[in-house]
């Protein structure tokens, strides 16, 4: 890839917003952890991510590697902090925490700082303070509370900023990403949705020629732009399954396959709903659901792919998955089981094709625009692998698979039908393990309550709830109580994540 970005990891929660602000200017980049064996040479910039140590810990995480003066160079508040520390200069722990909206009361004429005035909002989070600049450094900004808020080494394009221009509340980060990776860098803004598709449809041809690929549809996003791309190579020989495994939302396994279908896929559909769901028979916990169904799923996937005489695995696996596996924590010590394909057993022995694992969710829908998949389908929102399993706390019966299923469908159909369903990340209903005394007429009812949850977010790595309405709110709340049986109780989430999760198990 011409023109790549490293960013090197030092473990904080805005480095992938870091990575999505330079895709945002058309500049292709990598993340890999702070101590990752990385080329270099194969890159022309870096930057330098913030963590959630202090430079002043024993244990603060240190570079592996000689990268000052190398290439250009931007570090960000710990890096920022990190680079003046080992070369010089000092770091003390601030008497206050600085954490929120700061002003720049003072900026230096540096093409850093292009089309950025004085008085310009950024956004600090840090406890630690450069106090003092290596010797052969330079100012370039500070805030009213802040002196050293940015710096370059004199003679380098090695640059550190105290603040964050990846978050939305930095108003002219981008800008200030822009200065340092195209006025600075000099590097071309190439990488776009018409590039990705064209090479990668490229490579998926040189490198699967002839060969036949099996891929497990889900009927998300992912899934669905990877088997497109793929079968635009491929054709014929892609060979879809979509499991039903009874835990998808409502008329959900056949108004997919007839999607698929009319797109030209050759998909199999497989109904296991019933072997799921006695496999699910006193499961409460909700790991061992995962675990037990992604056991069922990975029997039935590989009972239906031994029709096919693949030689690849094909999957829609996306860039943050791809982080997450090569983290400074390592690979998460808790798989969560779902019916993604991933973790199929050895056995099988195919080759595993990944045409997404470079994007981000956003770009693989605008991957799927352009491609000419329908709205319909890449706009959806995100559902979790184990489907409405894990919506149902406690034991998975029939009955309250139903339940769900009816309360999901009044809820997202009125977002469709007030419009709000394009506006948020994702929504549902959760079925609640217990009773609650409720009224009907002139009879005590003892039924059960459905949860609502709507999310705002850009990746899912952080949500905040939607402030709907109150009388949209009421209107759903009344449909529920009156269509779906054995409910007397409908209430609305109102946590953010974190501390909660999306998901509420």
């Amino acid at each position: 890839m011409e023109g790549k970005v490293l960013i090197l990891d030092f473990g904080s929660q805005y480095t992938q917003l870091i990575a999505r602000k330079v895709r945002e200017l058309s500049i292709y980049c990598e993340i890999f952890p702070y101590n990752a064996d990385v080329d270099i040479d194969s890159y022309v910039a870096i930057l330098l991510s913030g963590s959630p140590y202090s430079v002043l810990e024993e244990d603060a995480p240190r570079l592996k590697l000689e990268i000052k003066g190398r290439l250009p160079l931007l570090a960000i508040c710990y890096g920022a902090q990190y680079l003046s520390a080992h070369y010089g200069g000092a770091v003390l722990k601030s008497e206050t925490r600085e954490f929120g909206r700061a002003y720049l009361s003072y900026i230096s004429d540096d093409p850093l700082f292009h089309n950025i005035d004085q008085g310009s909002q950024v956004w600090m989070s840090h406890s630690d303070s450069i106090c003092d600049l290596p010797d052969n450094a330079m100012l370039l900004a500070s805030t009213d509370r802040v002196k050293n808020v940015a710096y370059r080494f004199k003679g380098e394009e090695t640059y550190g900023i105290q603040f964050h221009p990846e978050v939305y509340h930095s108003v002219d980060g981008k800008q200030l990403l822009y200065n340092f990776l195209v006025r600075i860098a000099k590097i071309r803004q190439i990488w776009t949705t018409e590039n990705f598709v064209g090479q990668t449809l490229n490579s998926l041809k040189e490198k699967l020629s002839g060969d036949k690929v099996v891929l497990g549809l889900s009927g998300g996003v992912d899934s669905t732009v990877a088997a497109v791309l793929i079968s635009r190579a491929i054709g014929e020989n892609l060979n879809c399954i979509f499991v039903n495994n009874g835990l998808l939302r409502k008329g959900e396994f056949e108004q997919v396959i007839q999607q698929y279908v009319g797109m030209g896929l050759h998909v199999e559909g497989v109904d296991a709903s019933k072997r799921f769901i006695q496999s699910l028979e006193g499961v409460t916990d909700p790991e061992e659901k995962r675990k037990t169904i992604g056991k069922v799923f990975i029997d039935v996937f590989e009972e239906a792919s031994k029709k096919v005489d693949a030689v690849w695995l094909g999957q829609g696996t996306i860039y943050p998955d791809v982080i997450e596996s090569i983290s400074i924590k390592g690979p998460s010590a808790t798989i969560k089981s779902h019916h993604n394909v991933g973790g199929l057993p050895d056995c099988m022995n195919l080759k595993v094709i990944e045409p997404l694992k470079s994007l981000f969710k956003d770009e693989v829908r605008q991957v799927g625009a352009e491609l000419g998949i329908s709205q319909s389908l890449i706009q959806r929102h995100p559902f979790p692998g184990p489907g409405l399993a894990i919506r149902i706390l406690g034991e998975v019966t029939q009955e309250a698979i139903k339940t769900v299923q009816e309360a999901d469908f009044i809820f997202v159909n009125a977002l469709k039908k007030e419009g709000l369903y394009h506006d948020i990340w994702q929504a549902g209903a959760i079925l609640l393990p217990v009773n609650s005394v409720g009224v009907m007429g002139d009879e005590r009812t003892y039924e059960k309550c459905i949860v609502l949850r709507a999310v705002e977010s850009r990746d899912g790595m952080t949500a905040d709830w939607v402030d709907f309405p109150h009388k949209f709110l009421q209107k759903v709340s009344n449909e529920i109580i009156n269509k779906v049986k054995h409910i007397n109780r409908v209430v609305y989430d109102i946590s953010s994540k974190p501390p909660a999760t999306i998901e509420w198990e």
